[in-house]
């Protein structure tokens, strides 16, 4: 079916640019000529051609044509999230998510504020993995959902507004890392790992040098509800985290199984663990009440340490870093970083090994030597897995089958190519390799340092996000992307996978509260301009048809509490109107048929102009009001 939605999609847009070059060519030949007719045959045969020519996996898209894929990019220490286009590697939109953005007024409107809930009060994140819900293991173009390491956090991001629209802190732990989905048989859980050991009651009372009461957990998250499910205890620090494609099992990195507290601590035992969870275990556990409670919430943990029923603990080569399940189905691959391996645990061993048929190390079927720092692995349809090399600056393709005859002592080649990447590659992602859909065409090579490939911009250079084609037997080097503070993992997604609305719908969430808050002040979004005044507080309703305001003055007393209301009654796609308080730190953005609301404390006597600060219309300068503010 998607092939099919493909094709009808290439046909129209090949249709649509050879009528957009005809006419080009017409207009050409000047006033007065004649231009011959174009025939149905002439039409069909440059259809032809040009579908050839798009059949071909070319990063070039052409002005007026559209890409492929989107591809949503981690915005790191920025704390956002970013939309590109994927072969073009265009940026199309920021989401601002755990940080506050003056262009959209997010973390400044009382909107926003609400969906950050009790970190309202915090203006930085560090955004890491951003990965969308699935459906039977494919994209469904729902949510993509995010972490924040900084700040302990996971928000939503709603693919229909292309908007967060929820956020948590997770309880009893600190610096979520690792993010990633349930992919069978669809997304009913998040999970992702609060990385840093600390005491399980961190109250401060305990003795807090103690290692001992320290631990790190496995966090299970309901997606619809965005609420904590349960946790799950383990021994050691867990990194990365993946899921199974049968609804079974998930399975984290883990290092630091000394428990240590400095880097020598952290690195003296040769083998480190992959935590396997069994999902029906847990679940089971926690029906059966077998939890306990921490730091006065009622977020149940379990216990998952080694011995436990709920968890197995495989051996690997200490400290290793990447977690990532085939596309197949087959296989977890767990990243060496500090060994120059990866350990290939096939899945279906499982059953075997938490029924205690098989020991820990019997599930590996796999260990192939790569290069140096090997921290992330992707994957295409044909077999084939990319791994980053960190400390090489490469990427080595290798074949996941050869690699397990070579570990049974078969005289085969699993290596099928090294590619220089620049410089110290981290997460990588080829094209829907997370999902069964995995379609082979092309990887994204996140690079931590570009030194000499861009222009010198100060000490603080951009990093390099280099685009390759993967869909022959030899990796292409197509792209060098400069990318600021810090793309820390991305994902990629068909087109045909996304819905996004191309208007608000009055009836959104997102903005519920505020008009059930213009419903008791008796006001009609959608035609009322007025203002409320209760004592010192104020409440300023207007809608917004370009070029006006609804209301272009109104008064207050200096000190009053302002809250600002704008509903926008534009009904034009990309006719996003602004509101911004002159001298106050105040603006917004107002999508076409949304309403959004800021409030702000009226401390500048006389008059204050707001204007849109979202360009709207030929008189946009014009698009202007006063706040007369007496003292």
């Amino acid at each position: 079916m998607q092939d099919k939605d493909n094709n009808t999609e290439l046909h129209n847009e090949v249709q649509n640019a050879d009528r957009r070059r005809f006419m080009g060519k017409t207009a050409l030949l000047g006033a007065g000529a004649v231009a011959a007719p174009m025939s149905a045959a002439m039409f069909a045969s440059m259809a032809k051609a040009q579908a050839s020519e798009a059949g071909k996996n070319s990063p070039f898209v052409h002005p007026g044509e559209l890409d492929e894929y989107y591809g949503f990019w981690s915005g790191g220490h920025s704390g956002e999230v970013r939309i590109l286009g994927i072969p073009s590697m265009r940026e199309l939109m920021r989401i601002p998510v755990f940080n506050t953005d003056s262009a959209t007024g997010w973390g400044i409107t009382n909107e926003s504020k609400r969906i950050k809930g009790d970190s309202a009060h915090l203006h930085a994140g560090d955004s890491h993995h951003p990965h969308m819900s699935m459906t039977d293991g494919r994209y469904n173009g729902k949510y993509v959902f995010i972490n924040d390491k900084a700040n302990t956090r996971v928000a939503r991001i709603r693919c229909d507004v292309m908007k967060t629209d929820k956020m948590i802190t997770i309880p009893n732990v600190q610096a979520i890392h690792g993010l990633r989905v349930q992919k069978v048989p669809y997304t009913k859980y998040v999970i992702c790992n609060g990385e840093f050991e600390i005491p399980m009651d961190n109250n401060g009372k305990e003795t807090l040098e103690d290692v001992s009461t320290y631990r790190s957990l496995f966090n299970v998250i309901d997606a619809e509800k965005m609420e904590v499910a349960f946790q799950v205890m383990v021994d050691g620090n867990l990194d990365n985290t993946d899921a199974d494609y049968d609804g079974k099992y998930f399975a984290s990195t883990c290092y630091n199984s000394e428990m240590g507290t400095n880097l020598g601590e952290m690195i003296t035992n040769e083998r480190d663990h992959v935590v396997v969870f069994s999902l029906a275990r847990c679940e089971a556990a926690l029906k059966a009440g077998k939890f306990k409670t921490y730091n006065g919430n009622n977020v149940p943990v379990l216990d998952g340490r080694k011995g436990s029923d709920l968890t197995r603990y495989i051996p690997v080569p200490k400290s290793p870093h990447g977690m990532n399940t085939s596309p197949s189905g087959k296989y977890f691959v767990a990243n060496g970083k500090l060994s120059p391996t990866v350990s290939v645990i096939q899945i279906d061993k499982l059953d075997d090994l938490f029924n205690d048929k098989i020991k820990p190390r019997d599930t590996v079927v796999a260990e192939p030597e790569l290069g140096l720092g090997p921290l992330h692995t992707a994957f295409d349809n044909k077999g084939n897995a990319y791994t980053t090399l960190f400390l090489d600056s490469q990427i080595a393709k290798w074949n996941v089958e050869d690699a397990i005859a070579h570990y049974q002592g078969k005289k085969v080649n699993y290596l099928r190519q090294k590619l220089d990447v620049h410089y110290q590659p981290g997460h990588n992602h080829t094209s829907a390799g997370e999902t069964r859909d995995a379609d082979g065409k092309w990887l994204i090579s996140l690079c931590k340092f570009s030194k000499d490939r861009f222009l010198p911009v100060g000490p603080l250079r951009p990093e390099n996000d280099q685009l390759i084609d993967i869909s022959g037997d030899e990796m292409k080097l197509v792209h060098d992307g400069p990318t600021y503070a810090e793309p820390h993992d991305c994902m990629i997604v068909h087109r045909s996978k996304m819905k996004p609305n191309k208007l608000w719908t009055r009836t959104d969430p997102i903005f519920a509260d505020t008009v059930a808050m213009a419903k008791k002040d008796g006001v009609t979004l959608e035609t009322d301009n007025k203002v409320i005044r209760e004592g010192n507080k104020v409440r300023v309703y207007m809608t917004s048809v370009a070029p006006n305001f609804g209301l272009t003055e109104f008064k207050v007393k200096l000190g009053d509490e302002v809250t600002v209301v704008v509903t926008n009654l534009d009904q034009v796609e990309d006719v996003t109107h602004g509101f911004c308080m002159t001298n106050h730190g105040v603006q917004m953005e107002v999508g076409p048929q949304a309403t959004a609301s800021v409030t702000f404390t009226a401390n500048q006597p006389g008059v204050q102009w707001y204007y849109c600060n979202w360009f709207c219309h030929a008189l946009h300068m014009e698009m202007r009001g006063r706040m007369l503010v007496e003292a």
